[in-house]
C-alpha cells in the first residue's frame, strides 16, 4: 500500500515570468517559479494538506536540481522525477498581455525529458495503488510518452479515481486532427475528465458543454467537469448535472488557474465530496491563482479557499 494519495504524470520546468508589463521584447527581468500542468496539480494537492508526487523527468542541469528541491520544499515527492542526460530542462517565458489568457513561449526542442518516459521509469505497482492518478493529453503527443501513458492507464484497470486533464495545447500537436485518435482511446481508461471547450472538442468532436459531457459519460466516464469561462463550470455525473458559477475576481495571471482548480478537484475526490461541492471548491482555487503571479508558488491553503467560500456564504 502507498501513503501517497496523488501522483500525477507529464510536464515539469521552469517558468520565467516576466517582470515588467508590455510585449516580451520589452522585458528586461523575470521571475524563476516551478511550472508544468502536472507539477501545479501535484502543489495545488499538496498545499491542501494531500500526499503527492510527480512522475516525470527533466535534464541533467541546475533547472532540473531546481524542480527538484522546489518540489521538496511544496511538500511533493520528487521520488519519481528522473533524468534524461541528453535533454535540458524545458523552460517557458510568459508573456502578460493579455493578462487573461497570457501567451506561452516554450524551450522544449528537440523534445521535453518529460515526453521520454518508458516502461522503464514506470513505479508499476503506485500506479495501480494510488488512489488519485492524473494523466493529461500532452503525455500522448509524442512517442514513447504516448504508449507509456496507454499503458500505464490499462494497468491500472480503470480504478477510481482516474483523471485525464485534456491539457490540449496546440504547439504539440500538428493539427486538431492528428490529436483526436490519441485522445480516444484513453476514454475508455478514465473515471473522471476535465477541460475547457476547446479541449472537450478535441475529445469528444464537439464544443456543445452538454453535449460534450453526454458523449464522455457514454464512454463510461463518472465524472465530466467542463469549463465555461466567464459562465463557471459544467459538473456532469450519471445522476446529476449543474453549472456551478465561478468567483470574479481581477485577473493578474490566468496561467495556473486550471491547474489550481486540478488540485483541488483532486482534493475533493479524496474526501469524498460530492460533484457540486468539489467544483465550487475548484472554481475558488482557480480564482484565487488567477489574481496573482505564477503557478506552482500561488497555489492557496486551505484556509485561503475557506475564507473565500465563506464570503461568498458558500459552504468550505
Amino acid at each position: 500500500m502507498t501513503d501517497l494519495g496523488l501522483l500525477t504524470v507529464g510536464r515539469v520546468g521552469v517558468d520565467l515570468y516576466p517582470q515588467q508589463a508590455g510585449p516580451l521584447k520589452d522585458v528586461t527581468s523575470f521571475g524563476r517559479y516551478l511550472g508544468g500542468t502536472a507539477t501545479n496539480v501535484a502543489v495545488g494537492a499538496a498545499r491542501l494538506g494531500r500526499r503527492t508526487a510527480v512522475l516525470t523527468k527533466v535534464g541533467a542541469d541546475g533547472f532540473g536540481d531546481y524542480v527538484r528541491e522546489a518540489l521538496s520544499e511544496f511538500g511533493v515527492d520528487p521520488s519519481y522525477v528522473g533524468t534524461s542526460p541528453e535533454l535540458l530542462t524545458p523552460v517557458v517565458f510568459c508573456e502578460l498581455n493579455p493578462p487573461e489568457d497570457p501567451p506561452l513561449l516554450f524551450y522544449r526542442r528537440p523534445v521535453a525529458p518529460d515526453l521520454t518516459l518508458t516502461s522503464d521509469d514506470v513505479p508499476w505497482d503506485l500506479v495501480r495503488e494510488v488512489p488519485v492518478l492524473w494523466v493529461t493529453g500532452t503525455g500522448v503527443s509524442v512517442e514513447p510518452a504516448r504508449s507509456t501513458q496507454l499503458a500505464m492507464l490499462e494497468h491500472r484497470g480503470r480504478r477510481r479515481w482516474t483523471v485525464l486533464d485534456l491539457d490540449w495545447r496546440p504547439m504539440f500537436w500538428s493539427s486538431p486532427e492528428q490529436a483526436r485518435p490519441e485522445y480516444d482511446p484513453m476514454l475508455d481508461l478514465v473515471t473522471v475528465v476535465v477541460g475547457n471547450r476547446a479541449e472537450v472538442e478535441i475529445a469528444t468532436g464537439t464544443a456543445a458543454p452538454e453535449l460534450a459531457a453526454d458523449r464522455l459519460l457514454d464512454r463510461g466516464v463518472e465524472l465530466a467537469m467542463v469549463k465555461l469561462g466567464a459562465r463557471g463550470v459544467l459538473v456532469a455525473t450519471p445522476d446529476e448535472r449543474s453549472v456551478v458559477p465561478p468567483h470574479r475576481v481581477e485577473v493578474v495571471c490566468g496561467l495556473g488557474a486550471g491547474d489550481a482548480f486540478g488540485g483541488a478537484l483532486v482534493h475533493g475526490l479524496l474526501a469524498g465530496w460530492p460533484a457540486t461541492r468539489i467544483a465550487e471548491y475548484a472554481n475558488a482555487a482557480g480564482a484565487l491563482v488567477a489574481s496573482r503571479l505564477a503557478c506552482a508558488d500561488a497555489m492557496p491553503a486551505a484556509a485561503e479557499l475557506d475564507a473565500l467560500l465563506a464570503s461568498q456564504g458558500v459552504r468550505a
